[in-house]
């Protein structure tokens, strides 16, 4: 039986510290990332993504960081522009 793969990550605001942690979404990489929100009881507004917030996830076996450029929300989804993505050193640890 095959397992399904969570795709989660961690955010972090400046002058305030850690956001979410393991926040699940539907998709992320080097340019963005899309929490779709039908079918759930959480909405677009109920996550509080700003631009200027650092986003962290694993890709492979190294972590990458981008910063929030922008968010858009509709009725159904969020998603986030992401801009100045790069790979962290090999030792990074995220706890």
């Amino acid at each position: 039986m095959s397992q399904l793969s969570l795709t989660t990550v961690i955010v972090f605001r400046r002058s305030y510290g850690r956001r979410y942690t393991d926040l699940p979404v539907d998709n992320v990489d080097r340019d963005g990332l899309l929490i779709a929100c039908e079918g759930t009881y959480m909405r677009p507004e109920h996550y509080d993504l700003r631009p200027g917030d650092i986003v962290r996830w694993r890709q492979g076996d190294r972590y990458v960081e981008a910063v929030i450029s922008s968010v858009r929300r509709d009725s159904r989804s969020i998603q986030a522009d992401l801009a100045d993505a790069h790979p962290l050193p090999p030792e990074f640890f995220p706890y």
